[in-house]
Order: structure tokens, then sequence, then C-alpha cells
């Protein structure tokens, strides 16, 4: 039984890796921040399971890293850890950098001071957000780096160091050049899952509008439970080297809205450019969709393409597993549910404060 650590497996993509994990009959461990507030929904039906372990630890610590690797003494290590919204990034850019760059360190050394430098094969969770005011489309694995955001840039730091420890010190630690990788359990700032939960709620009467920023961007849009796959057999390559993971297709937010408010019932619209774009609902004529200068940011990415070439042909990895259609729906359909589940609980709530008021329950 091999043992992998997952850093950061309270996350969208560290539940579905672990899910992975442990049907390949592996020791999952993983690290979770200590917090009051307790967010672990995502991994809250694999908790009980006998080869599922979790300890607090935190990018920012090193010894708590230390403590958890000399602990765990893992076969894998997948880092996933990382401050990963881009937005937030410019509001919070030294908190960023620390997780984001100074973190990876923290694992690497780790692993030369715990003595596994020679056992331990690490993977590195990056990002597309690398290309950032991008020079070539579409990006494989030799597009140079342009990263646009103190995310990026943090980012960044974590790629190169990854590569430094690999050739100084021989170590098996690779990067997995992640794009844009969506799912049911995306967080909900994240422009898609705010799509899906937006149609989802006007759908049923729940939201009257929603507000996005650039609708022309575009993006690489895969499915995370197919990129976790990659993860793992990046690991599983004879030599450690750097694989690009994305679909090879590439489509607007515009586009992605559309979709998300079909699947729901409702075709939308557009009329407009830039500032003044609507989307407007087809058979009642009301603007459901509307943009706003808040959710630009100072500098924006806004064409990110992957070309997974090479993870297809050394992994033997299918890319398109999941198409972009089905990826909206099933996304569309999740959130569509669970806004069903939270009418029914608020409609519960309601009569019970109307049956106390009246005195017909107690």
């Amino acid at each position: 039984m091999k043992t992998a650590l997952i850093t950061g497996v309270t996350g969208q993509d560290g539940s579905f890796l672990a899910e992975f994990l442990l049907e390949k009959g592996y020791d999952v461990h993983g690290t979770i921040r200590r917090s009051s507030v307790d967010f672990r929904e995502r991994i809250a039906h694999l908790e009980g399971h006998k080869n599922f372990h979790l300890h607090y630890a935190d990018l920012g610590d090193s010894m708590s890293v230390i403590q958890v690797l000399n602990k765990v003494r893992p076969d894998e290590i997948y880092n996933l850890a990382a401050q990963s919204h881009v937005q937030v990034s410019f509001d919070s850019p030294e908190f960023t950098a620390d997780v984001d760059a100074v973190g990876v360190l923290r694992i690497l050394e780790g692993v030369r001071q715990c003595g596994l430098a020679e056992t331990c094969r690490i993977y590195q969770a990056s990002t597309s957000e690398l290309y950032g005011k991008v020079e070539e489309v579409p990006q494989n694995e030799n597009t140079p780096f342009h990263p646009y955001s103190p995310y990026a840039v943090a980012k960044q730091y974590g790629f190169w160091i990854v590569k430094e420890y690999r050739e100084a010190y021989g170590m098996y630690c690779c990067s997995g050049i992640l794009f844009n990788h969506e799912s049911e359990r995306r967080g909900e700032t994240f422009v898609t899952r705010k799509i899906t939960l937006a149609a989802a709620r006007i759908a049923q009467g729940k939201q009257d509008k929603l507000y996005l920023g650039n609708l022309s961007s575009l993006r690489d849009w895969g499915y995370a439970r197919d990129y976790v796959e990659c993860m793992w057999l990046i690991l599983q390559h004879e030599t450690p080297e750097d694989f690009v993971i994305a679909t090879g297709e590439q489509h607007s937010v515009r586009e992605f809205a559309t979709l998300a408010f079909r699947n729901v019932g409702i075709e939308l619209e557009w009329t407009g450019e830039g500032l003044d774009e609507k989307g407007i609902d087809k058979a009642t004529g009301k603007v459901l969709v509307e943009v706003s200068p808040d959710f630009y940011r100072p500098t924006d990415v806004v064409n990110l393409w992957g070309d997974p070439t090479k993870a297809r042909a050394e992994l033997g990895w299918n890319p398109q597993k999941t198409t972009f259609e089905q990826l909206v729906k099933i996304m569309t359909d999740a959130d569509m549910a669970k806004v069903a589940v939270e009418r029914a609980s608020e409609n519960v709530r309601t009569n019970l404060a109307e049956f106390l008021e009246k005195g017909i329950v107690k």
C-alpha cells in the first residue's frame, strides 16, 4: 500500500484526488488548517474511512509541515494547497506569496530535511496563469511565461523552485500546469460556479440578476475530476517532468453563461458591448445578466488555451473524457438540486414559524 499526502485536501481538487487515491488502494493523508469555522463538506463522506487521515498543518508554518512529513513518511506528495483566487491575490499579495511561493519551498526542503528526498515523489499544482499576458496560442510546456497577477507571480516561483530542486538534488518533483478546471465542488466565488449557481437561483425565483466581469475572456475549462487522474499519472511517469493539463478547447465566459442558463430552461440573448453588454431572457425580455466594472481585474488575463499533446502522448491521459457541455450540465444540475433543497428548508422554517405564532405547535 502506497502512502500519499495531500495538502489542500478540503478543496475541490483535494477531495476528488483523495477519492481517486483511495480507490487505487492508497493510504491517504490530508492536511487542514485550524479554523474556528469548519469547512470540510467536500470530504465529510471520507471521514471515518480506515485509510483516510487528517492532520493539522499550514504551508505558512515550516515546523508544522516537517512534523507531518516525519509522521506520515509519504511515498507521494500532492501539493494542492494555495491561495488560489486571482482577484484575492491583488488584495492579499503578501499572504499569496507566502503560501503559493515560499510554501512550495517549505514542502521541498521539508522532504530533504526528513530524509525523504530519494523515496518521495512530489507533485506541485501549477497554473495556466503563469502564461498570463500570453505570448503564443495555444500554450504548451515550452511557451514563455508572462505572469499577470500576484497569484501568477507567486506560482511562477513555485514552478521554478520545483525545477531547481529536481536539478540540484535529483529529487522526483514536477509540476502540472493546470488550466481552468471546474466542478460541482468549485468555490462559489469562482466565475463558473457563480454563473451556475446564479442560473439555478434565477430559474427558481431566488435571485433577480447576475453581475459578471469581462464576458469575452477566453478559458480552457475542464472537469476537475478528470484532472486529478492526470496528476496521479504524472507521478507514475518514469522520469519527473512538467506537463500541461488542459482540454485543448477554448470558450468565453459568455458561452459558459449561455449554456448554463440554457440548462435551466432560460435562453439568453446578448445585446450591447463591453460594460453595456446585457444578457436578456428571450422569453420575457427581462435583463438577467449585466457587466460590472467591479469584477474587472487591474491586469486581466483574457486568452488561456492549453495544448495537452504531451500529456496525451506520454501519459495516455484523455483530455476530452468530459466535454465542455457535459461539465456545464454537471454543475448546473448540482446547483439546481442545491437551490431546491435550500428552498425546501426555507419553506419548512417559514411554516414552523407560522405554526409557533398561531400556537399550533409549542
